[in-house]
């Protein structure tokens, strides 16, 4: 479930749509959650589809650390990939911010760590890297990480409208990163290293 003060917007022809913020989410917010409405598409499942739902899950959905396909049931599908995003996925199956997004500003995500099938160029936002490549989250996990650690030190200081998706047990853990009582599980564990693709035939 994405977070509930954003909403869709053209962004550009070239971007096309994206998610946008309506007011202010802070650093340590968190922008989005696995929910019971998302539904997850094993290699047989989507092998066994019509090519217009190929098509869909192709464009919309991104694939987990088992090789399976996961599909957003909400807007959270529109988020649009940027090589200096301001959201970053978990090992906890949610999303935070990892800096103020502003009224009018994408939330955005680094498709590098959605085990992407093919490479792709980004739109030139003047940073270094140009391509998403399938393997770029065990090249940039470190980063990604540091990063991630930053924003955890906000989560209980920040306004959380998503906090019911999760679980008790996993917001004491949440709670424990924070305070620095536990090791944050690297975002590295998202990675699905196997080489099998999901047939575009």
């Amino acid at each position: 479930m994405i977070h509930p003060h954003t909403e869709i917007k053209h962004i550009s022809p070239e971007v096309g749509y994206g998610v946008v913020a309506k007011e202010l989410i802070p650093m340590g917010t968190i922008t989005w959650v696995l929910d019971k409405f998302d539904r997850e598409f094993t290699l047989n499942e989507y092998n066994s589809l019509e090519p217009i739902y190929k098509d869909i899950l192709e464009t919309y959905a991104y694939k987990n650390n088992k090789g399976n396909l996961v599909l957003c049931w909400d807007n959270g599908r529109f988020v649009n990939h940027s090589f200096n995003s301001n959201c970053l996925t978990t090992a906890y199956n949610f999303e935070v911010a990892i800096r103020d997004i502003h009224p009018g500003e994408q939330l955005t995500d680094d498709y590098g760590y959605l085990n992407i099938d093919k490479p792709f160029r980004g739109i030139n936002e003047g940073t270094r890297r140009k391509i998403v490549y399938p393997d770029d989250l065990p090249k940039y996990y470190k980063s990604w990480d540091k990063k991630l650690i930053k924003a955890f030190k906000y989560i209980s200081k920040v306004n959380q409208p998503l906090r019911e998706l999760l679980n008790e047990d996993l917001w004491q853990q949440v709670m424990e990163i924070e305070n620095g009582e536990k090791e944050m599980e690297s975002i590295l564990t998202n990675y699905y290293g196997v080489n099998s693709k999901f047939s575009t035939s």
